[in-house]
């Protein structure tokens, strides 16, 4: 309780805040449109989207709704043309500077949630007046009606959940390219330096022995000897490349035997537990095992490790996996060692990192992949809490009541005009209320088949939290 009455005095503390905000938002406004100060506006904007994260923060703590961050994603930088100018509508620039304000204006003034946030900075300390006794008699209950509140005003709308997933979607599309170029590069660099290599010296050697074959015949058997060990050698470079692009026992026997074959070729002692009843699909298994090779790689070359422990598990529809190792840590993704690379490979599927890594080690990377497994086996599937399921099967079994009889069939008697009124409570009310009754009916039984359809779905599309690392991505302590 006395936690409870904290939340309340928080709240109604941040209305000074929230005042002392309205007068400044108000002036800037009035300075930004009426005398051409428009500078202040962006300034304005961000004060006013500091107050309103604070109240964001203090309704997921107070009343446990979580409130997503509504605005639209940040314009990108401005990228110079081919003459080195950096175009804003027609107009050219020597620097950034000016186009990337310019984008940031449009992109603060266009953004609905930015109006949306003035209008509840000006509405909220009225709202916490008139809910003040109600916080006071049940705080519990009028701190989850302010949230319900700011929830409508300060949530993520359609508009702006669609322009993240799409902004989402292109970093990730370019994540995916920068790694599908930074592997060509790869391929390239081997074959260039390896199995090239091997072939010129190769056809050297054979050319040699050519001219050899007539004057000194021992002479040219002992370099042909030597393009056979030559030939024999480049075959295994190549095969380590054809590894390198897409491992046959990957494609052959899947992750697990995929990863266990790198455990036995590793120089380190390495254990592996897989608990994967059925295989992900190809892409899934490819990010996932150069990923793991990545850091069995790391460990050996840099961490200093003897001994390597690998899991691999699902999470309903999620694939986790945990490499750990016993070298000296200090692992740090700013620092390279393939760490970045690994990011990339994962943000192709939303997966992400967490890497935890002391200096002195051990060092545990966490990776984890969300929906990437089909949900028909993936372990136990979400199952509603029982109080849920009663309120399923009782609404499915009395909405038919207030929909048909209730409500249609008694509208229906209503407009032939029968006699008979039956069991109908409408036909049995006054004359101005039996029509509002019916139309009370039909809305009560179609909105119980709404919800007895609406509370499975949000059920099944909340799957529970994975790891602290899911919401925050890379981490390094």
């Amino acid at each position: 309780m006395v936690r409870t009455f904290g939340h309340v005095l928080g709240l109604l503390a941040l209305v000074v805040v929230e005042l002392i905000t309205t007068v400044l938002s108000f002036l800037s406004l009035m300075l930004a449109f009426g005398l051409g100060l428009v500078f202040l506006f962006p300034w304005q904007v961000r004060l006013v989207r500091l107050v309103t994260e604070l109240a964001r923060y203090q309704v997921r703590v107070s009343s446990g709704i979580t409130i997503d961050s509504p605005y639209l994603p940040k314009p990108p930088p401005p990228q110079p043309q081919a003459d080195g100018f950096y175009r804003s509508h027609r107009t050219l620039y020597k620097s950034p500077r000016v186009p990337a304000w310019n984008d940031r204006w449009k992109w603060m003034v266009t953004d609905p949630a930015t109006w949306r946030d003035m209008l509840w900075m000006a509405l909220d300390p009225l709202v916490k007046v008139l809910l003040l006794p109600l916080m006071i008699l049940l705080p519990g209950r009028g701190l989850r009606l302010y949230g319900l509140w700011c929830e409508l005003l300060l949530a993520a709308t359609a508009s702006s959940r669609l322009a993240g997933q799409v902004d989402h979607l292109n970093k990730v599309r370019n994540l995916a390219v920068d790694s599908q170029a930074a592997e060509m590069r790869r391929i390239e660099r081997d074959l260039h330096d390896g199995a090239q290599a091997r072939l010129v010296a190769l056809g050297m050697t054979i050319g040699a022995a050519e001219q050899l074959m007539d004057s000194d015949p021992q002479a040219a058997k002992a370099l042909m000897a030597k393009a056979r060990e030559a030939s024999a050698e480049t075959l295994t470079e190549l095969r380590r490349v054809i590894r390198g692009i897409h491992p046959p026992v990957l494609a052959e026997r899947g992750l697990a035997d995929a990863v266990r074959a790198l455990a036995i070729d590793s120089p380190l002692k390495v254990t592996v537990e897989v608990d994967l009843p059925h295989r992900p699909e190809p892409p899934v298994e490819a990010a996932a095992y150069f990923a793991v090779s990545e850091l069995l790689a790391n460990a050996a070359r840099h961490g200093g490790a003897e001994k390597v422990e690998i899991d691999i598990s699902g999470n309903r529809s999620n694939l986790i996996i945990t490499v750990t190792d016993d070298g000296w840590g200090g692992a740090d993704p700013s620092k390279g060692s393939g760490l970045a690379g690994i990011e990339r490979r994962l943000a192709a599927f939303d997966g992400v990192m967490a890497i935890n890594s002391p200096p002195g080690g051990p060092t545990t990377v966490t990776m984890a992949l969300p929906r990437v497994l089909p949900e028909h086996w993936a372990g136990d599937l979400p199952k509603l809490p029982r109080w849920k399921m009663l309120t399923v099967v009782a609404l499915w079994a009395t909405a038919w009541c207030p929909l048909f009889p209730q409500g249609l069939v008694a509208g229906i008697f209503k407009v032939m005009d029968f006699d008979e009124k039956a069991w109908f409570l409408a036909l049995h009310l006054p004359e101005p209320w039996q029509w509002p009754c019916i139309a009370f009916m039909i809305l009560l039984g179609t909105a119980m088949y709404v919800a007895a359809v609406a509370i499975p779905a949000h059920d099944r599309n909340n799957p529970s939290a994975l790891l602290p690392a899911m919401r925050t991505g890379i981490k390094c302590t």
